[in-house]
């Protein structure tokens, strides 16, 4: 069975309902998903999974969330060669380029990226948002 690593910061909530519904993707689509908030787990520690579902939202002008994210995923990136990686997050403002720039950095890694692009929700999800976040887990557990 495999073990995949949700990952996710976020500030308002939003991005952790997004969290927790890839999780219960994952799980449902008969995989184990394994969450955590991204000071609980380490660089390291999530490139021992095969598999990893990374959550931030936008911030500021549109980029990862500076204080605990960027330096995680900054740290992360040479060790991503290989991985199967599903990105998520919600947003505010703006027309997606901190996705756009993370699904970039992310497959120049040398990670496959699940789907076309990642999952941006604009602010909390709704039942449609929460169910799109649900297949996101199932399609990277079956990638």
């Amino acid at each position: 069975m495999d073990q995949i690593a949700v990952i996710y910061w976020s500030q308002t909530g939003n991005t952790e309902a997004m969290a927790q519904a890839v999780a219960a993707g994952i799980d449902g689509a008969g995989a184990k998903a394994e969450l955590f908030e991204v000071s609980s787990i380490t660089p390291d520690q999530a490139a021992g999974y095969d598999k990893l579902a990374l959550g931030c939202p936008a911030m500021g002008a549109e980029v990862l969330e500076e204080d605990f994210f960027e330096p995680f995923f900054a740290e992360l990136e040479p060790k991503l060669a290989g991985k199967k990686v599903a990105l998520f997050g919600s947003y505010g403002w703006g027309d997606g380029e901190w996705m756009r720039d993370w699904q970039d950095r992310t497959q120049n890694d040398g990670a496959t990226l699940c789907g076309d692009q990642g999952l941006m929700i604009n602010e909390a999800p709704d039942d449609e948002g929460l169910q799109q976040c649900r297949q996101l887990g199932a399609d990277l557990a079956a990638l």
